[in-house]
């Protein structure tokens, strides 16, 4: 059954409106009646009970804010009445060990197909990467790709160019402004794509970035440590590097950070190309050209075979989040969290700046002192770092964040944090050290959805589920991000770039759990080799964070 409102935690002081409310619309939750004292805007809040200046706001049973002026019982919370407070954290309290553990019978025996490597992981998809070691190289990156990806079949994007030529059409009949902005222009579909040369080789990506000279060493190492996480992705099967030579990204740190990856030695196949070595460009893209093609000849002979769940390591991001992302999307793919670990898998929850105001609850769950006081460590660095140059993590959440019900920081990221379920923490990463363990890991990032999204992967995610509240077109050259939306009018407005809809919870049409598990099975078809909308549209973006202040 639909409700107007909802409210999340026992002890929220706040509601959620779920639809539209006029003024004067008396909502009930739970035995208590409130009037709206303004208009509520679907996904915003309003106050259970007359908040003084000063009083604290609880969503999801934790601090979200400060009162700054004084708010009717029913009143509308606003970025001028409320502003972000979070509660202060201790990382020496007792461990919380117990956890809510998911039923997982019906998944114990399912299997998905996928790319076995020699390090023992599976891949959800067979890629060959042509890398630059620095940015000089990046146009003999796009040199490669015009000449290989339309012959061996792997031309995806869609081209406009038809509908272009419409218009010149049109002005060259003397057609006016005023009617050519009024006319309706053709579908612009490809024509018949060629078939893959390479049947088990699901395409090649190119890297392309700003990074590996100037700056500072660290970022060059960063860099490399960045780049051996994809080289050594079990979504991988081999790589081209072009290097210049005289970049501070030498070739000797990313094969350094390569081998940190392979504790049993790297066993894929691997070209490195140096620029200033080889010669000319006709014989450095020539090189490139014949030994990525004996590299794509030896990947075309792995083929998809079974594996069991716990083999999947599962990225969980957001980006254009809402209002209901937090009830919806993101405690749906927290459920999922909480199968795949109890199944023996891993999960990354990353973006930092999205975890103030929760600290406590994820020090909590530490499985042990070191790992709650990592936690704590970076957490503290990074603002200070924000601080630092003039900002804050307060000053995370977007124009569009804002215009959709979530005001403060630590109300954000509070919604953002029920994508990690409820299972122990078992690592703290700092960016971009690999996953290494099953189990809930915590990755350092930015909020920043694809500098977060890069680093998910090349810390071994092997499927991203991206949940959205406003659509974001976003994906990831290697690894299938799964769009999930929070709302049903987004996943009716935006049907191409959506793969899944949780605005069912919203709704009254399904539950958290009902909705987890329609998720997981889809993450099962997807690491089988179902196509997801980012894949379909070539959507491989791919930004290296260099440490900076990226909120």
């Amino acid at each position: 059954m639909k409700h107007l409102v909802a409210k999340i935690h026992p002890d929220d002081n706040v509601l959620v409106a779920l639809q539209d409310l006029p003024i004067g619309t008396p909502v009930t939750w739970e035995g208590t009646t409130v009037t709206t004292t303004a208009r509520i805007p679907a996904k915003h809040k309003l106050a259970l009970q007359f908040l003084a200046p000063g009083d604290p706001v609880h969503m999801y049973g934790v601090l979200v804010g400060k009162a700054a002026s004084a708010i009717e019982t029913g009143g509308l919370l606003t970025t001028a009445n409320i502003r972000h407070a979070t509660d202060s954290y201790n990382e020496y309290q007792q461990r919380r060990q117990e956890w809510p553990m998911p039923d997982v019978s019906q998944w114990q025996e399912r299997t998905f197909r996928g790319f076995h490597r020699a390090d023992g992981r599976v891949g959800t998809a067979n890629y060959w990467l042509v890398i630059p070691l620095v940015f000089c190289e990046n146009r003999n990156i796009q040199v490669l790709e015009e000449a290989l990806v339309n012959d061996l079949g792997y031309a995806r994007r869609k081209s406009y160019q038809p509908q272009t030529q419409e218009l010149i059409s049109l002005m060259q009949a003397g057609k006016s402004v005023e009617e050519i902005l009024a006319t309706d222009l053709h579908s612009a579909e490809n024509g018949e794509h060629r078939p893959r040369l390479f049947p088990n080789v699901d395409g090649i990506r190119f890297l392309t970035h700003e990074g590996g000279c100037g700056g500072i060493r660290q970022d060059a190492q960063t860099l490399c440590g960045l780049l051996a996480g994809y080289i050594t992705h079990p979504n991988v099967a081999g790589a081209t590097v072009l290097s210049l030579g005289c970049q501070n990204a030498q070739v000797s740190m990313l094969q350094d950070e390569i081998n940190k990856r392979s504790p049993h030695g790297f066993q894929k196949p691997l070209y490195i190309l140096e620029q200033q070595k080889v010669g000319t460009e006709e014989a450095l893209i020539s090189t490139a050209l014949r030994q990525t093609f004996a590299g794509l000849m030896l990947a075309n002979q792995q083929t998809r075979q079974p594996a069991p769940l716990s083999k999947l390591c599962i990225g969980l991001e957001c980006g254009g989040s809402d209002g209901f992302s937090g009830i919806s999307a993101n405690p749906a793919v927290g459920h999922v969290s909480d199968l795949l670990v109890a199944l023996g898998g891993s999960v990354i929850l990353a973006e930092f700046p999205e975890l103030c105001g929760v600290e406590q609850e994820l020090v909590d769950r530490s499985v042990d002192t070191a790992t709650a006081e990592r936690f704590s460590s970076l957490m503290k660095a990074y603002g200070d770092s924000a601080v630092a140059v003039g900002s804050g993590f307060d000053m995370n959440p977007s124009p569009g964040n804002i215009r959709d019900g979530l005001i403060t920081d630590a109300m954000k990221s509070a919604g953002a944090a029920r994508k990690g379920g409820f299972s122990p923490v078992v690592a703290v990463l700092d960016y971009p050290e690999p996953v290494t363990q099953p189990g809930l890991n915590l990755l350092c990032t930015p909020g920043n959805d694809v500098e977060s999204t890069t680093a998910e992967v090349g810390s071994g995610a092997t499927v991203v589920l991206f949940t959205t509240g406003l659509g974001t077109p976003t994906g990831n050259p290697i690894a299938p991000v799964v769009k999930i939306s929070s709302n049903t009018a987004l996943a009716q407005r935006m049907p191409d770039i959506i793969d899944l809809n949780t605005g069912t919870v919203i709704d009254g049409e399904e539950t958290i759990e009902q909705a987890g598990a329609r998720i997981l099975d889809y993450v099962v078809r997807v690491a089988s080799g179902e196509e997801v909308a980012a894949v379909r549209h070539g959507q491989t973006d791919f930004i290296p964070w260099k440490r900076g202040v990226s909120l």
